[in-house]
C-alpha cells in the first residue's frame, strides 16, 4: 500500500513540475526564443530609432523597456550615435553584438511606424521574427510622394522659413526659385554617392552665387538672410539640439560627437557661402530690418512650413493639421518666452510648452506619433539657421558675427534645457495620472465592497 502511495505521489509531483515549467514566468520569454533573436531585434529597432532623430538616452531607455518586456532584464545596452552594443551576460560565453546606425535618417512616415511598432510590442509583444519582418517592411516601403511633390515640398519649406526669418514681399519669388533649385539638387544629387559628399558645399555655393548676382539688387535683406531658408535640408539644427540634450543629461561621448558633427555641417555650408561671395565679389550686406508684410507673416509662414514637411519628408496621412498645430504651439511659445525672458532664452520656454502639448495631443486616436510632431516643432526654433548665419558672418568678417554666434549657443543650450524639463514634466505628469487612476479604482473597489 505504501508503495502504491509513493508511486502516486511521484506521478502527481512529476505532472505538477511539467505544468509549472510550461507556464510562462512573469516577464519571461513567452515565445521560446533564444537570446540571439531577441538581441537582433533590439539592435535593429535601436538603429531605426536612432535614425528617427531620437537622443541616445531615449533610444537606450526604449530598448531596456523592450528587453524587460521580452524577459531579458539582464541585458547590457549601450547606445551611441553611430552604433549600438548589446551584451547578454547570461550566455556562456557572454555574447556581445554590434549594430551600426542606418546610413540615412528615416522619413516621417517610417519614423511614425517604427514608434508605433515599439509601442504595440510593449503592450502585446510579438516574436522577434515578426518584429524584424515588420521593420524590414517599414524600411523598404516607398515614400508617399514622388520626386515632383518632394521638390514642391522643399519650395514650400523655403518660402515658409523665409517668411519666418525675413518676411519681405520682394524676397518671396527668390525663395521660390531657390527652393526649386535646392529641391532638385537634393532629390537627384543625393542618389550619387560621390556627389552627396560635397552636396552641402556645392549647394551653398550655387545658391549664394545666384542670390549675389541676380537677386540681391532686387530684394530687401542681406545675402545670408536670403540663403539660409533655402538650405533647410542641410541645416543641422536638430542634431545640435539633440547634442545639447545629451550633454545636459550626462551622455558626454554621444553629445560631443553629435555636436562636432553638427558644427562640421555648419562649417561646410559656411565655406560654400564664403566661396560664393568671393566669386561674386558681393559683401554679405546687412539686413535692412524692413518687414513689408507685418507681424502676421511668420504665422502665415507656418502653413507652408507644415505642408512642406508633409511633402518633403513624407509625413503620414492626415498629419498636416497636427504638424501645423505643433509648429504653431512651438512658435507661439517661443514668442511668449521672448516676451518673458528675452530672445536668447525663448527656446527654453518653447520647448517646455511644446513637449507636453504635443505628447497630450498624441494620445488622441487621429493624431500621428508625437515624435513626428516634435521633429517638425523643433525646427521652428531655428538654432541651425542662426548658427549658419553666425558662422557665415564670421567667415566673411561681418561685424556682429561673434554676437550672433553667442546668441546661437545660448539658444541651443536653452532649447536643450527646455527639452529636458519638458520631457520630465510630461513623464511625471503621466506617472501622477496613472497613480491617481489606480487610487481611484482602488477606492471605488473598497466602496463597492463596503
Amino acid at each position: 500500500m505504501n508503495g502504491h502511495l509513493h508511486d502516486i505521489r511521484h506521478s502527481i509531483g512529476g505532472r505538477a513540475r511539467e505544468v509549472l515549467q510550461a507556464l510562462p514566468t512573469p516577464g519571461g520569454d513567452t515565445f521560446g526564443e533564444g537570446s540571439a533573436g531577441i538581441l537582433e531585434m533590439l539592435g535593429e529597432y535601436g538603429a531605426a530609432l536612432l535614425a528617427s532623430s531620437l537622443a541616445t538616452t531615449d533610444v537606450e531607455d526604449t530598448l531596456y523597456q523592450l528587453a524587460r518586456r521580452y524577459g531579458r532584464q539582464q541585458l547590457r545596452i549601450c547606445v551611441l550615435p553611430t552604433l549600438i552594443l548589446i551584451e547578454d551576460p547570461a550566455e556562456e560565453p557572454a555574447q556581445t553584438l554590434i549594430f551600426p546606425a542606418l546610413p540615412q535618417a528615416l522619413r516621417l512616415d517610417q519614423a511614425g511606424r517604427v514608434e508605433m511598432a515599439v509601442r504595440k510590442a510593449l503592450v502585446q509583444p510579438k516574436s522577434s521574427k515578426e518584429m524584424l519582418a515588420s521593420l524590414s517592411e517599414i524600411l523598404a516601403g516607398p515614400p508617399r510622394f514622388g520626386p515632383v511633390l518632394k521638390i514642391l515640398g522643399n519650395m514650400l519649406l523655403t518660402v515658409g522659413f523665409g517668411l519666418v526669418l525675413n518676411p519681405t514681399i520682394s524676397a518671396i519669388p527668390v525663395y521660390l526659385v531657390l527652393g526649386l533649385m535646392v529641391g532638385i539638387i537634393v532629390t537627384w544629387g543625393s542618389r550619387a554617392a560621390t556627389l552627396s559628399l560635397v552636396l552641402p558645399i556645392l549647394t551653398a555655393f550655387l545658391v549664394t552665387v545666384l542670390v549675389g548676382i541676380v537677386a540681391l539688387p532686387l530684394v530687401h535683406g542681406g545675402v545670408l538672410m536670403l540663403v539660409a531658408p533655402s538650405l533647410v535640408p542641410f541645416l543641422p539644427g536638430l542634431s545640435l539640439t539633440i547634442a545639447a540634450v545629451e550633454l545636459t543629461t550626462g551622455q558626454v561621448l554621444s553629445g560631443a560627437s553629435r555636436l562636432v558633427y553638427g558644427l562640421a555641417g555648419l562649417g561646410l555650408l559656411s565655406f560654400g557661402v564664403y566661396v560664393g561671395l568671393q566669386v561674386t565679389h558681393f559683401p554679405p550686406a546687412e539686413s535692412s530690418g524692413l518687414s513689408q508684410l507685418g507681424q502676421w507673416a511668420p504665422w502665415a509662414g507656418l502653413v507652408p512650413v507644415s505642408l512642406g514637411y508633409v511633402l518633403f519628408m513624407s509625413a503620414p496621412r492626415g498629419s498636416f493639421l497636427w504638424i501645423l498645430f505643433a509648429t504653431v504651439v512651438s512658435y507661439g511659445a517661443q514668442l511668449l518666452g521672448e516676451y518673458l525672458v528675452g530672445a536668447e532664452l525663448s527656446g527654453l520656454v518653447g520647448a517646455i510648452i511644446v513637449i507636453p502639448a504635443v505628447t497630450l495631443a498624441g494620445r488622441l486616436p487621429s493624431a500621428p506619433s508625437p515624435a513626428i510632431m516634435l521633429t517638425c516643432a523643433y525646427w521652428v526654433l531655428v538654432p541651425g539657421a542662426m548658427g549658419f548665419i553666425g558662422l557665415s558672418e564670421v567667415a566673411t568678417g561681418t561685424s556682429g558675427a561673434a554676437n550672433t554666434m553667442l546668441q546661437t549657443l545660448a539658444s541651443i543650450i536653452a532649447i536643450a534645457i527646455g527639452m529636458v524639463l519638458g520631457s520630465g514634466i510630461t513623464h511625471d505628469a503621466a506617472l501622477a495620472v496613472r497613480a491617481w487612476r489606480g487610487e481611484e479604482a482602488s477606492g471605488t473597489g473598497k466602496t463597492a465592497q463596503g
